[in-house]
């Protein structure tokens, strides 16, 4: 199951992939994290004080991650040819969660009992010259190539506001969790993302944060209505946590706070998983981007007979 977690900046919304993120792994579930945000902090919220090498992130690398993906399919004739959109087709090199494969062992590294993929800052030769999306193709592609299954589990940190619109990353979740605080800041870019993804069928689902009463928690209610899924109450523990001050795990969380993230499990297992749509939706914003960027036709590289899924790895 892929879930992204979005909201505006400083919501919560790293945190809380951090918490999700710990929350399935102390569960036993598989799980990876995935640092998207332009703001690369996961590694920080997970727990990350730099006394292990980090990993080498997806975007400094992305001709390699192209490379090794798209295996032998006659229709991508190089890295070069292949952009962020790419969907996979017969030939392709489709990946099974924290698999033995090159790309999970030279991008993946465990911060305490989570394992980490990150997208990258921008370096110096990007400045003026490159947008972030150019970096979040390594995410894309990515998801694009996994087969995940029910009870595994991607957690993706994305970018902040509703910037995850400007590619079709946003199709590639079973469910996103829109973080927002009590406020008409905190819920605006909930009124954006709801727009645009009502429009793909793109199921949201709205958690509150640094909720302190009951008038918060009318607030969201009147502002989001059905879509308020749960909410977090203020957390003496995160503040330890982002101070370097945690003790006792995440066992010590508020007994309310365990409670939401239980109830965010529990609604990401019930989402099912529609392998065709979500191709389908690969494909369309293939093409849309292969127009807008590439600036050319590449319908070539679409494989009209194939569909990603447990049996594409037979």
């Amino acid at each position: 199951m892929r879930i992204a977690f979005v909201g505006k900046g400083g919501s919560g919304k790293t945190t809380l992939s951090a918490l999700f993120s710990r929350h399935l792994a102390r569960s036993g579930a598989p799980v990876l994290a995935v640092d998207g945000d332009i703001n690369q902090h996961l590694a920080e919220a997970l727990g990350y004080d730099g006394d292990l090498p980090a990993a080498p992130p997806l975007g400094a690398h992305l001709n390699a991650v192209k490379d090794h993906l798209r295996g032998t399919n006659p229709r991508i004739a190089s890295a070069e040819a292949m952009i962020k959109t790419t969907p996979p087709g017969r030939g392709s090199r489709l990946l099974t969660l924290l698999g033995d494969d090159e790309l999970h062992a030279r991008h993946v590294r465990r911060v305490g009992d989570v394992p980490l993929m990150v997208t990258g800052e921008f370096e110096e030769s990007d400045l003026g010259v490159a947008c972030y999306h150019s970096k979040l193709g390594g995410v894309e592609l990515y998801l694009n190539h996994l087969v995940d299954g029910p009870g595994e589990y991607v957690v993706v940190d994305m970018t902040a506001g509703a910037d995850a619109f400007a590619s079709g990353l946003f199709t590639r979740f079973d469910l996103t969790f829109l973080v927002a605080e009590p406020t008409r800041k905190g819920v605006s870019v909930y009124r954006q993302y709801r727009d645009h993804a009502r429009e793909f069928g793109i199921r949201i689902a709205v958690v509150g944060n640094k909720v302190t009463g009951e008038d918060d928690l009318l607030f969201l209610k009147e502002e989001v209505g059905d879509d308020l899924l749960t909410h977090l109450v203020h957390s003496p523990f995160v503040r330890a946590a982002e101070q370097g001050r945690e003790q006792g795990g995440l066992e010590s969380l508020e007994a309310h706070n365990r409670h939401a993230l239980n109830v965010l499990r529990e609604t990401v297992d019930a989402c099912p998983r529609d392998w065709a749509t979500l191709h389908r939706h690969a494909v369309e914003f293939h093409l849309r981007n292969a127009r807008a960027w590439a600036g050319k036709d590449l319908a070539s590289q679409v494989d009209p007979d194939f569909v990603p899924g447990p049996a594409s790895l037979i």
